[in-house]
C-alpha cells in the first residue's frame, strides 16, 4: 500500500477551509472512496506527490500536457514572459501572435477573442449565437460538459456526473428552460426538438469526441448530420474543441472529421498549461462582440502574457513537428493493444474507446456510445481499479467518466509498466 500520510494530513487542513478540500471537483477522489493525493511537482510522463511517490501521469492536468509537464522550451518562455512583467491589462502583441497562429491552423477561425478559461469561452459563445441569432433556445447533449456556466449544467458529464449530480441547484428554471438536450451520435433527436422548437434554437454545441462521460467517438457522419441541420435551420454550430483542439489533430476534431463549425471553443492546450481559453469562429459573427459590435464580452486578465508565451511556444513546437501526431498514435494504439489483450485474455467484461491520444476502458460490455451507455459502467469496480492502479505507481483520472490522455513525453518503458500495472489490477478488481 503506497504511503500517502502527508497528502492525507493536508487534505484534512484543506476540509475545514476549502468547499470539499479541493478547488475543482474532479480532484476530490471521493468517487473513488478516498483523499486525493497532493501533487508536488511533475517532470515529462511523471507525477511526484507530497510523499515522494513516484507516477505515470494519464491525466497530464486534464489534457493539455501533450508534451509532458514541464517541457524546457515552454519553461523558458514562461521565465521569459515573466520578468517583463506578470499582467499589464493591455493589448500585447503575443495576443495577436497567438490569434494568427490559432487561425493559420484552424481555418475555421476566422476572429479569435482570447479568455481565461474554457467555462469562459463556452459561456461568451453561447451569448454571442444569441445576440447572432435573436433566439434564445440552446442545444446541448446529454453526458457533454462545457463547465459550469448555468447553461450547461443540464444533464452535464464530468464532475457532474461522477458526483451524481445531473442538474446542479442554483441554476434558474427559466435557463433550465432555454437548454434543450439531445442524445449524443442520435441526430433524430436532434431534428425532434428543431422541429418542437422552430425558430427559436440560437445555437447547438457540442463536445465532437466527448471527453466528460470517458472518451466517446461519434459516429460516422454523425458531426456532419449536425452541421447540415444547423445550416438549414439558422442555428449557429458550436464545436467545443477546449480539450479536442490540438490534441487529438493538430486543426482538432474539425480537422480530423472534415467539419466546419460556426464557432469553436477552445482551451487547455493554447495555454501550455496554465489557465486559458479562447472562442472563435465566421467574422460575420465574431465581428459582434465588444467593442466591435453590440454583445459584451470582458476580462481584465484574457490574453494574459505567460498563458500567451507558454501557449504560442506550444503551438509553435506542434505545428513545426507533424511526427509528433504519429508518435501519439502509435503509443496510444500500442496502450489500447495491451489493454485489449488483457480483456481478451481473460475473458473480462470490459469495453475501451480511443480517439487519438484520448482513451477510457469502460467497467461495462456494452459499447458506449452515449450518456446512457456510459452510465452502465460499473463505478465502483472502476473505484477499486483506480486504487490498485494508484498503488501500482500508474495516475489516472478519479472517475469513471473522464478521459486519459497520452503525451509525446510517454515512453515505452512507462507503457510496458503501465500495462503490466492494469494486468495484475484488472484481475484484482474484477475476477
Amino acid at each position: 500500500m503506497t504511503n500517502t500520510s502527508r497528502s492525507e494530513s493536508l487534505f484534512q487542513r484543506s476540509v475545514k477551509i476549502i468547499p470539499g478540500g479541493v478547488n475543482s471537483p474532479v480532484r476530490a477522489f471521493k468517487s473513488v472512496g478516498r483523499s486525493p493525493v497532493f501533487i508536488q511537482r511533475a517532470r515529462g510522463s511523471k507525477l511526484w506527490d507530497v510523499d515522494g511517490n513516484e507516477y505515470i501521469d494519464y491525466v497530464g492536468s486534464w489534457g493539455p500536457m501533450i508534451l509532458g509537464h514541464a517541457h524546457p522550451r515552454i519553461v523558458e518562455a514562461v521565465q521569459k514572459a515573466a520578468i517583463d512583467g506578470t499582467s499589464f491589462g493591455a493589448a500585447t502583441e503575443r495576443e495577436l501572435e497567438m490569434a494568427e497562429l490559432i487561425a493559420s491552423i484552424m481555418p475555421s477561425v476566422e476572429m479569435v477573442r482570447m479568455v481565461n478559461s474554457g467555462t469562459e469561452a463556452t459561456m461568451s459563445a453561447i451569448r454571442l449565437a444569441r445576440a447572432f441569432t435573436g433566439r434564445e433556445k440552446i442545444i446541448k447533449f446529454e453526458g457533454c460538459y462545457h463547465g459550469h456556466a448555468d447553461s450547461f449544467l443540464i444533464k452535464a458529464g464530468s464532475g457532474a456526473m461522477t458526483l451524481g449530480i445531473p442538474d446542479s441547484p442554483g441554476v434558474p428554471r427559466s435557463i433550465s428552460a432555454d437548454t434543450l438536450t439531445a442524445r449524443y451520435n442520435d441526430a433524430k433527436s436532434v431534428t425532434s426538438l428543431i422541429d418542437n422548437y422552430p425558430n427559436e434554437i440560437a445555437a447547438l454545441i457540442i463536445e465532437p469526441v466527448v471527453g466528460n462521460m470517458g472518451c466517446v467517438p461519434p459516429k460516422p457522419n454523425f458531426l456532419s448530420e449536425l452541421r447540415a441541420l444547423c445550416s438549414q435551420n439558422g442555428i449557429v454550430f458550436i464545436v467545443d474543441e477546449v480539450m479536442t483542439g490540438f490534441r487529438i489533430a493538430l486543426g482538432g476534431a474539425q480537422q480530423l472529421y472534415n467539419i466546419t463549425p460556426d464557432i469553436t471553443t477552445l482551451g487547455k492546450i493554447i495555454g501550455g498549461g496554465l489557465p486559458v481559453g479562447a472562442y472563435g469562429g465566421k467574422k460575420e459573427i465574431m465581428s459582434m462582440v465588444a467593442p466591435a459590435g453590440p454583445m459584451y464580452q470582458a476580462g481584465t486578465l484574457s490574453g494574459n502574457p505567460l498563458a500567451m508565451a507558454a501557449g504560442i511556444e506550444m503551438l509553435k513546437i506542434l505545428k513545426s513537428d507533424p511526427s509528433i501526431y504519429s508518435r501519439l498514435e502509435e503509443k496510444s494504439s500500442r496502450l489500447e493493444k495491451g489493454f485489449q489483450s488483457i480483456i481478451e485474455k481473460h475473458n473480462l467484461p470490459l469495453m475501451q474507446n480511443r480517439v487519438g491520444s484520448m482513451f477510457t476502458v469502460f467497467f461495462t460490455k456494452r459499447n458506449v456510445i452515449d450518456y446512457d451507455t456510459a452510465k452502465a459502467a460499473d463505478v465502483k469496480k472502476f473505484a477499486l481499479y483506480f486504487n490498485e492502479m494508484l498503488n501500482r505507481g500508474i495516475y489516472l483520472a478519479p472517475s469513471q467518466f473522464e478521459a486519459a490522455f497520452m503525451s509525446d513525453a510517454h515512453t515505452d518503458d512507462d507503457i510496458e509498466r503501465t500495462i503490466e500495472a492494469a494486468e495484475h489490477s484488472l484481475l484484482k478488481t474484477v475476477q
